[in-house]
């Protein structure tokens, strides 16, 4: 043949064949479908979405969606999801196989893939994070050790009992369990206990019920009535009715307490063997065996925290939370979705029904009442009263006019007479807003916050052990209590006469102890009242309040008042004025960059005491000057000497009349003016403390002086963390650090002595266990959290959400420290207050005395007075709507370094009508955060736009990460 023949013939003819080297080795691709869709395991915003693999002929059988999968990719090994299966793909290029099949079940249903897309798109994060939550991680054995069943379980074709294997440790299934055939053959399902049903007290409730029998998808918010009714009983209803009609039932509630009330009823109600409880304590092992048997359908009900809002329920007819206001139903993880509003999606998605749950109502369970997205259970209002507790306030004019003591004492005489009624006939609830002993101390004489003086425990350098004193650090020699104070009662009460022989301080032995031989005289730590915390209950004449006349009052001024300056136990000394100048104590380390005292008649007591941060400090010359420079607060210069404020002459405030005692020089750390790099902060060294005891001049420089402030100098050098009480014998402790700072003193007045500014749960068990020494005590908080408790007598003392249900109910119930509810800075203060009174109030028996710490002139006292959370919460979205505050609007947060904060902004492409916020610093380290508003329908072009900016900063590698939030619950 010659050439021109070659030419005719097809290029298949003339091509060489291929030989047997190029062909060993390659992937043959599966007989059908080979080509895998895969979600891999990548936090970058820029790459959530799938990738297209090659599937091998060997993983033809296993390599079915929803399955967990091993890829190769950017050059490693990730875990990913098989999301689907096609003929195609639209990658030209050649197709990478799949490494291996992880396992061939099916954890990633269509229905959870869909619903995780859906949460990303609504938070603004990635697919990856969302599966991250919704499917857990794989336990080789428990998926082993489960028998799998083909399809879900119905009432007429439940798994039958020879295909359980019995569980070695004998548990019920409702406690994650699997029953014997023997047990499961012998149980059907169960029966309410009481005949009649708990929704019959609503009037649409029994519409409700027969609508999820029907298979309808009712979406409504249930406003649950007090008197010790419980929720769990009505919740496993609506479950039942679910169940009835065939299909499935998902229950979130925000803790494990909850969960352990709502799987007995549960049990009850609907049989053993019908539902599982998840819960993140359960174990690895445990959890991931209860998942299994919800994804096979052995079971068709869920009841869970938060993480079971992605429970694999076949055909699910309803979702339910309970208690959606509670802040542990939003997830601390990216990114960050609510279980209500994943909820939401899932029962809009599905078309099942949704029900919101609650004694108090959220603005958002509102906003779909008002958008008629949903529609209100609630009962009449006589049948409210008629449960309710009677609620009565501790600031009522009549009290106040029976008890004068009442408005400063923590716990005023009608809370005292309502524990002892209610202890006569059952348990009684003491709710206490705070955990620990005392969280907060401050400054007896001048109220400045107690902060930490040590240097902090680590830098880039290393650590800066060296850098503390001998003397900071607890131990031999080192006092390890709180100089003893006036003797008072317990909690800031009514005083009552204290017997016995005086302590070392000249006071009663109390709680908190003593300092032996070195005490300062009448130094102490006292409540926010300004009452002692000390005294013997063994030596009280009288344990309640209304003591004995002439007894000593608690100084005058509560929680905002101030009490004299000059001497450490703030008394003024004869003469009727007090001491200007005073002599120098030993030097005390400086505390944080703050002001100096101010200038003038009013704070002339602190002449020769430091100059403020900055300068140095001012000498106690005879007449007395010495105080801050300048007529204003603490006015001075970087490197110069203060001069006297005006009108703080020695001639005019003597203790005689005459000239002040010569101070010694109180100067601050060498050098204090050229460190810290500005005027207002400097060497925080250590100065003389002008209230200090008569003694030498207050020592200068010193190790923590200018020399030893650290690489970053002025404030920043010291640790500044709060200092709090673990006990009534222990010393003030940092709550960043951890270290001991037994020989605390003011940095502003020099004095020793201390309050408590906030009185966690412990310290008031302890103090109302001395009240009532009778009457056993019960805490449940963080350290141990109580489910239920008997019907015996009891003070059952707990902080918010861990509240243990009592059997038949309390008997009376006192909310305190109202003020630490209401008074926080945070959008959601009324609201949150309203909530935990409510979920502590309905607790009690029906007519129960309830006693609240507040103002009754206050709409949150009013709603619960009321018991009327429907109106407050309607008047809190109207108030949001008007100020443009969620869940009137949607909102989103950037909270990063701020140079970051700002290049995002500039780069996103907002909707048309955002409104950007700030951004403002958030914190000392630099980080600031700016707000992004838009109307509700805008929600999902900003959670785009903010998405696709943050995917252009990862693929651009941009080191500092800008955190974004969408709707978060700590707005403000």
């Amino acid at each position: 043949m010659t050439d021109s023949d070659d030419a005719l013939l097809p290029l298949d003819a003339v091509r060489p064949s291929a030989s047997s080297k190029d062909t060993k080795g390659a992937v043959v691709p599966a007989p059908e479908r080979p080509v895998a869709r895969v979600v891999v395991d990548s936090p970058l915003p820029h790459l959530d979405r799938p990738f297209d693999y090659l599937i091998p002929a060997s993983m033809h059988e296993t390599a079915e969606p929803g399955v967990r999968v091993r890829v190769r990719f950017a050059g490693k090994l990730v875990d990913g999801f098989l999301l689907e299966r096609t003929g195609e793909s639209d990658h030209e290029g050649k197709l990478t196989p799949l490494e291996r099949v992880v396992s061939p079940e099916r954890v990633l249903t269509p229905e959870i893939a869909g619903l995780a897309r859906a949460v990303a798109d609504r938070y603004a994060g990635t697919l990856t994070d969302v599966l991250r939550l919704a499917v857990p991680p794989r336990h080789a054995r428990a998926e082993s050790e489960t028998p799998k069943q083909d399809g879900p379980a119905t009432p007429e074709s439940r798994p039958a009992a020879a295909d359980v294997q019995p569980d070695p440790a004998g548990r019920s299934a409702a406690t994650g369990g699997r029953q014997g055939a023997a047990a499961q053959s012998a149980v059907s399902v169960g029966e309410p206990a009481e005949s009649g049903s708990a929704w019959d007290a609503y009037p649409t409730g029994a519409s409700f019920l027969d609508a999820l029998r029907n298979g309808r998808a009712p979406r409504a918010v249930w406003s649950a009535l007090p008197g010790a009714r419980g929720w769990a009983g009505a919740m496993a209803e609506a479950v039942r009715a679910t169940l009835d009609g065939g299909r499935g039932a998902v229950v979130v509630v925000p803790d494990g307490k909850d969960v352990a009330l709502a799987d007995g009823e549960f049990t009850r109600v609907l049989g053993p063997g019908r539902h599982v409880a998840l819960t993140a304590d359960l174990g690895p092992a445990e959890r991931y065996r209860r998942w299994l048997r919800v994804l096979r359908g052995q079971v068709r009900a869920v009841v869970g925290t938060r993480a079971a809002m992605f429970a694999p329920v076949a055909d699910l007819g309803l979702v339910a939370i309970w208690d959606d206001g509670d802040d542990l139903h939003a997830e601390r993880l990216a990114p960050y979705p609510h279980a209500r509003e994943v909820l939401g999606l899932r029962a809009h998605r599905t078309g099942a029904a949704m029900l919101i749950g609650g004694y108090a109502r959220t603005a958002e369970a509102t906003q779909l009442i008002a958008g008629r997205w949903a529609r209100p259970i609630v009962a009449a209002r006589t049948t409210i009263r008629s449960l309710a507790p009677r609620v009565r306030p501790a600031g009522e004019d009549a009290e106040l006019a029976k008890d004068q003591a009442a408005r400063q004492a923590r716990l005023p005489s009608i809370a005292w007479r309502a524990l002892r009624h209610g202890l006569e006939s059952g348990p009684v609830l003491v709710q206490v807003p705070r955990r620990g002993y005392l969280p907060a101390l401050a400054c007896r004489h001048c109220r400045t916050p107690a902060r930490c003086t040590h240097p902090p425990t680590r830098t880039a350098g290393g650590l800066l052990a060296a850098a503390v004193p001998p003397g900071d650090i607890a131990g031999p020699g080192v006092p390890t209590a709180i100089p003893l104070g006036d003797p008072t009662g317990p909690l800031g009460g009514p005083p009552r006469r204290l017997g016995g022989s005086p302590g070392p301080s000249g006071g009663s032995p109390g709680p908190l102890g003593g300092l032996p031989g070195s005490a300062v005289d009448g130094a102490g730590l006292v409540d926010a009242a300004g009452c002692p915390l000390t005294g013997d209950p063994a030596e009280r004449d009288t344990p309640f309040p209304g003591g004995p006349a002439g007894v000593d009052t608690p100084p005058p001024g509560g929680a905002a008042g101030q009490t004299p300056l000059g001497r450490p136990d703030g008394r003024t000394p004869p003469g009727g004025s007090r001491p200007l100048g005073g002599p120098g104590g030993a030097g005390v380390r400086g505390g944080s960059g703050g002001e100096g005292p101010a200038g003038g008649p009013e704070n002339s007591d602190l002449a020769g005491g430091a100059g403020g941060w900055g300068g140095r400090g001012g000498s106690g010359g005879p007449d007395g000057s010495g105080s801050p420079g300048g007529s204003g607060p603490g006015a001075r210069a970087e490197g110069t000497t203060p001069t006297r404020g005006a009108g703080s002459t020695g001639a005019d405030s003597s203790p005689a009349g005459g000239a002040a005692p010569a101070g010694g020089a109180g100067s601050m750390g060498a050098g204090s003016g050229s460190v810290g790099g500005s005027g207002s902060v400097g060497g925080a060294g250590p100065r003389g403390a002008g209230p200090g005891p008569a003694g030498g001049a207050g020592s200068s420089g010193g190790s923590d002086g200018a020399g030893s402030m650290g690489v970053l100098g002025g404030a920043a050098s010291f640790c500044h963390g709060p200092l709090a009480l673990r006990g009534g014998h222990a010393a003030p402790y940092c709550r960043w650090c951890g270290r001991v700072d037994a020989d605390w003193r003011c940095p502003t007045c020099g004095s020793p002595r201390l309050r408590a500014v906030v009185t966690g749960a412990r310290r008031t068990a302890e103090e109302l266990g001395r009240a009532f020494p009778s009457v056993q005590v019960r805490t449940s908080g963080r350290d141990g959290v109580l489910a239920t408790v008997p019907a015996t007598r009891a003070l059952v003392v707990a902080t918010p959400g861990a509240e243990p249900v009592a059997e038949g109910g309390y008997a009376a119930a006192v909310l305190l420290d109202g003020w630490a509810l209401l008074g926080r800075a945070d959008l959601r203060a009324g609201e949150e207050a309203v909530r935990r009174w409510m979920n502590a109030a309905a607790l009690l028996r029906p007519g129960a005395e309830l006693v609240v710490l507040a103002d009754a002139a206050l709409p949150a006292v009013q709603a619960l007075l009321r018991w009327d959370p429907v109106t407050h919460a309607e008047r809190e979205l109207a108030d949001r709507a008007e100020l443009g505050f969620p869940p009137a609007v949607r909102m989103a947060t950037l909270t990063g370094v701020a140079s970051a904060v700002r290049q995002m902004l500039d780069e996103v492409r907002l909707p048309p009508d955002a409104q950007v916020l700030g951004p403002v610093p958030v914190d000392d380290a630099g980080q600031e955060r700016a707000m992004i508003r838009v109307r509700r329908n805008g929600g999902a072009a900003l959670a785009a736009a903010l998405k696709g900016a943050s995917g252009v900063r990862a693929a651009r590698k941009t080191p500092d990460v800008v955190r974004v939030s969408v709707d978060p619950l700590d707005l403000i």
